[in-house]
């Protein structure tokens, strides 16, 4: 009889523990979903969750029917807000329509969030600090949606003369070196300590070693960062005379080298695309309204961002077609319609004009 308690006994334990496992296995797919979603913004959303073995964290101790029928701790709330509108939404220094512009976001941009009440929230993106009316702002998963949309992925060298390969292999073709603080685009992570990058135009592979990711959302603007980019803009404007789709020779070179970064090793067509997307910028409204301005702004072109567009301009070593596609583009050409952004093209819907989708 004492036996058959003992085997009784075992038999309810062991069903007892497969209850509460079958019931943690609903937080670890929830926890698995979380792949779908882009490097740091899965951290954004759910800050807290860690690896399987930490989610079965149940002890022989705790196996028992009250703690099973107990509901489990929900997740934490996510900490990312993204802008929606359609060109800029004013940050303030309070919870109010009458308080203190403190800066801009703009379409697309992004950041975390600080506080929420009545209907306002504050928020920190770049350098900006302060509140937003919620009824401009997207939160949770739409906020997520979003930035996964139109975010991105970079890799911030860590050593010098980082070789670039053609495969993920140490056998493979070298396609060149990148130095020491360069920034690029990350197209995937691959398998057995590779990423996939975007390299001139090309897909080539560095090791995971030498490399820092990070995924990056665009930030708004600071008045103070405003008032000093309107005032450049300003400088400049007074040794040319801008006309709606002409400008000076320097200005052109400078489109032409962001071509040649951004869609050199394309098509002609894809390098008047390129060249198209910055000046449908310069005629919205949601975008700086000079060419300096656009290709300059933060987060926007990762070529300007990691001084590559500077050295090719500084070098003149840009080839003819990029040249060509720039004055085309500033004579008002656009074969992509009023589209403003582009990446490499990952099924999206979109203008597909050779590796890159245009939106």
């Amino acid at each position: 009889m004492k036996q058959n308690r003992k085997r009784i006994a075992g038999l309810a334990g062991i069903l007892l523990g497969i209850l509460i496992l079958l019931q943690d296995g609903l937080s670890v797919c929830a926890a698995g979903e979380l792949g779908d979603l882009r490097g740091g913004v899965a951290a954004v959303l759910y800050p807290g969750t860690s690896s399987t073995a930490d989610i079965l964290h149940a002890t022989a101790a705790q196996l028992n029917l009250k703690l099973a029928q107990e509901a489990r701790p929900q997740e934490e709330e996510s900490t990312l807000v993204m802008a929606n509108v359609q060109n800029a939404l004013n940050v303030r220094s309070g919870a109010s329509e009458e308080a203190e512009k403190v800066g801009k976001l703009y379409k697309d941009c992004g950041g975390t969030i600080l506080e929420r009440q009545d209907g306002w929230t504050k928020l920190q993106s770049g350098n900006i600090i302060g509140w937003a009316s919620d009824e401009y702002l997207l939160f949770g998963e739409d906020a997520a949606a979003l930035a996964n949309d139109v975010g991105r992925m970079i890799a911030t060298v860590g050593t010098g003369a980082l070789r670039v390969r053609k495969e993920p292999s140490t056998e493979a073709k070298v396609l060149g070196s990148l130095p020491r603080g360069e920034i690029v685009e990350v197209l995937s992570e691959g398998e057995d300590g590779w990423v996939c990058i975007d390299y001139e135009g090309e897909d080539g592979w560095v090791s995971a070693e030498y490399v820092t990711l990070d995924f990056m959302i665009d930030a708004g603007e600071t008045m103070a960062e405003i008032a000093a980019r309107e005032a450049a803009e300003r400088e400049a404007k007074r040794h040319v005379n801008y006309g709606e789709y002409t400008t000076d020779a320097d200005t052109t070179l400078l489109l032409a080298a962001l071509i040649y970064c951004e869609a050199g090793c394309e098509s002609y067509e894809g390098q008047l695309a390129v060249g198209a997307v910055v000046m449908n910028r310069v005629r919205s409204a949601a975008y700086p309204d000079s060419i300096h301005g656009v290709i300059y702004a933060s987060g926007q072109f990762t070529p300007a961002l990691n001084g590559k567009v500077n050295r090719v301009y500084e070098s003149g070593n840009i080839q003819a077609s990029c040249v060509q596609a720039a004055q085309e583009a500033l004579s008002g050409v656009s074969n992509i319609g009023g589209m403003t952004h582009f990446r490499r093209n990952n099924g999206r819907d979109g203008i597909v004009i050779g590796n890159h989708v245009f939106y």
